[in-house]
């Protein structure tokens, strides 16, 4: 296992970091959190037409890139360091790698050219109103009709930019089992649409309503759950690189502010117990990068390692950190953090929706107990 970066992965990061220093600056993602949208369609197709970022681990053969994770989560480091507003999360961590996942290699042609071109923007649709992300929290049905096709009945809610995905690949329950089924259309017979009040607001999410609304059947009935289960360890691991770009941007805000800002005519970076907070948060952030970088280079290696439990490994440590992280950021700027104007508040709400969107750190230490055999 080679534990460095190349010099391509090196420039990939470098390329983002520029693109999103423009594209996503504190200006833009207040503009997108106050967008009923949150999304903006020009610089979604020319994230995928200049850079390539929805289809970078995406098998050439289905419009993509064909590169490993390590180089997507590198894109998604950074994403979560700039709070880029939009779906990329939900179509690319989500709907795309539910699509390679699932044994049905004609819905690969169909679907993934779309997103990797970023013509279509998807999403899965898996939690209900109980919030649970395992097969027993599933509770759509799904069922023949009489011209041989599928028709959804149920709720999903807390969808990741369910409220604008032009492709929906939802969990539900036939009789066979647990499947996996789309619905190509945004405006699909039966479907509503509800978007939900959401701590941040850079990160979009809605409740889906089904009534005998059509779909599309993805792969052998009631085979589904194992490559849901994949999808969401990846996901899990995506999302902890998420949350280290975006510790290590609080970071770099607090030592900075610590470096300018003067109390008793000195600055407040020379104050112990400043130093004290910002090499703890330095700590923080080391650890769940490790956490992170575990879960992507085990995901390339596919070399029998449990994925589920690098997955839970990374998604408890990373959740905590970046909340821990965040509030500190705000503690070490005082009075000025605590206000709307400043942006360290983006940062707190980003994290404390992160630490639920796949599950709580509790949870994952459910899951990383039950792999261990604790």
């Amino acid at each position: 296992m080679d534990l460095t970066f190349s010099e391509e992965q090196d420039e990939l990061r470098k390329v983002v970091r520029s693109f999103l220093a423009k594209h996503s600056d504190e200006a833009n993602v207040r503009r997108l959190a106050a967008d009923p949208q949150g999304h903006d369609p020009v610089v979604w197709r020319r994230m995928a037409g200049e850079l390539g970022l929805q289809g970078l681990a995406v098998p050439e053969k289905y419009g993509g890139s064909g590169f490993g994770y390590v180089d997507l989560g590198i894109v998604f480091e950074e994403s979560g360091r700039a709070l880029l507003g939009g779906p990329y999360f939900a179509t690319v961590a989500l709907a795309a790698e539910a699509l390679l996942r699932c044994a049905d290699e004609q819905a690969r042609h169909d679907f993934l050219p779309g997103i990797t071109s970023g013509g279509t923007v998807a999403t899965l649709a898996l939690t209900e109103d109980g919030g649970r992300w395992d097969e027993q929290g599933i509770g759509l049905t799904a069922a023949h009709d009489e011209t041989g096709g599928w028709r959804l009945n149920g709720v999903k809610t807390y969808v990741p930019d369910g409220h604008l995905a032009d492709l929906l690949l939802v969990a539900g329950r036939t009789p066979g089992g647990i499947s996996l089924l789309a619905v190509e259309t945004a405006d699909a017979p039966g479907l509503a649409r509800t978007p939900l009040p959401t701590l941040d607001q850079t990160r979009k999410q809605a409740r889906l309503e089904f009534t005998d609304t059509p779909a599309r059947l993805l792969g052998a009935e009631g085979t589904a759950w194992p490559a849901l289960e994949r999808t969401l360890a990846t996901a899990a691991v995506l999302l902890s690189a998420e949350q280290v770009g975006g510790a290590a941007a609080a970071l770099d805000a607090a030592v900075e502010y610590a470096k300018i800002r003067e109390q008793y005519g000195r600055p407040i970076g020379s104050f112990q117990g400043i130093k004290h907070k910002c090499a703890d948060m330095l700590v923080e952030i080391e650890s769940a990068r490790s956490a992170a970088y575990g879960g992507l280079w085990a995901l390339d290696a596919d070399d029998g390692t449990d994925i589920a439990l690098a997955a839970a490994l990374a998604q408890t440590f990373c959740s905590e950190a970046f909340t821990k992280v965040a509030a500190d950021n705000i503690q070490v700027h005082g009075g000025i953090g605590f206000t709307w104007e400043h942006p360290a508040h983006l940062y707190l709400k980003r994290a404390k929706s992160s630490e639920v969107l796949l599950g709580t750190p509790s949870y994952h230490r459910e899951l990383l107990a039950t792999r261990l055999g604790i």
